[in-house]
Order: structure tokens, then sequence, then C-alpha cells
């Protein structure tokens, strides 16, 4: 079902990460804020002698995304679910009790930010039905910190994954996509080496 369309996107959207090869992990139940820095596309001006100006262009800077969570533990064993974030910056312990050391390990990940009236929907990679709203970002990057806080009295992660705007190859690695009321935005292809899914 679907109510009267929204004049904003508010209170609620999905989170999923998904590790190269792997399957997607949804993390709305545990994310509070989701703050995306999409990297600034500038110019720089060059003065001529006549007192003009040329036009230079600076490379796209990376984007950044990070989540404010509360997780219980230290990352997600098993299952889709996501439980905690300390595995996506490390390599992952898929056995209780979870033990996850630092290490040279660095995977990349794809995540996707979905906002929508769809109440079909279950997943931010998931598809968008026709006849609803739907807003999504997507990142392919790597994870540079997660760090826990419990200045509050309560405990928060603060987690950032960076996406370079490109592969080697000059395949964006950011997405932005929406959909109206007349057409079905499709799910998000499988996240490969080769393949960002969007």
């Amino acid at each position: 079902m679907v109510c009267a369309n929204p004049e904003t996107w508010s209170e609620k959207a999905k989170v999923s990460i998904c590790v190269e090869g792997g399957s997607d992990v949804q993390f709305e139940s545990l994310t509070e804020t989701i703050d995306i820095d999409i990297g600034d596309k500038d110019i720089e001006a060059i003065t001529t002698t006549k007192g003009g100006r040329l036009v230079k262009y600076t490379p796209q800077e990376m984007t950044s995304t990070t989540l404010e969570a509360y997780p219980l533990e230290a990352g997600t064993a098993t299952g889709t679910t996501g439980q905690g974030f300390f595995d996506l910056l490390n390599t992952q312990d898929a056995t209780q009790p979870i033990s996850i050391s630092v290490d040279h390990t660095r995977c990349r990940y794809r995540m996707a930010v979905l906002w929508t009236n769809d109440s079909t929907n279950t997943s931010a990679h998931g598809a968008v039905a026709s006849g609803s709203l739907g807003l999504r970002v997507v990142t392919c990057g790597f994870f540079t910190s997660a760090k826990p806080s419990f200045t509050d009295g309560v405990l928060k992660w603060t987690v950032m994954m960076k996406a370079p705007p490109f592969k080697k190859d000059g395949t964006a690695n950011v997405n932005v996509g929406s959909c109206n009321a007349t057409a079905t935005m499709t799910a998000l292809a499988a996240f490969t080496a080769t393949v960002n899914g969007f």
C-alpha cells in the first residue's frame, strides 16, 4: 500500500552494506544518522595578463559516508541483519564469540542508502515498485574508521566509508538514482570486482 506522496524524505531510511563478492547486509535498525558528503567537482581560475580568467578543472574529490549507530556486537557473524561494524575494517569472525583483531585486510564495499514510500520494499538494495517513490545513493569504496564513544553514557559507533569517484578503469563508484510513481527502480545487481551493480 502506498499512502499520499511524501513532501520530504524524513524519519526512515534503509542502509545496505555489501562486501565485494558477498551478500547485502541491512544496518538501518542500528543506525541513527547518515551523512553523505559527495566529493566536490571543483574548478580553479587562472588569471591571464588581459585580466580574464581561464577555468582549470580539478579532479573530483572522494565521497564519504558517515553513520552514527548503536550496535551491541563487534561485528556481524552471519545473516543479513547487521550486528556490528568493526569487521568492516578488519577480517570478519563468522563464529561466536566474535573476536576481531586489527589486521592488514582491506576489503571493498558497496553501501546503498534508500528513502522510499514503497511498503513492499525490504532493503536499500532492493527494487522500488512502480506507483511508489524512491531515492537511492550508492557508493563503492573502503571503510576507513569505526570509532566507539561512551561520552554520553550510551555506546555509539561513528563509522566512515570513503569512495573515490571512479575505479581504475574510469567506471563510476558513486550513483544517485530515483523513481517517481510512473517507473520501477530496479534492484542493485551483484557487487563484484568488475561490476558495481547500479
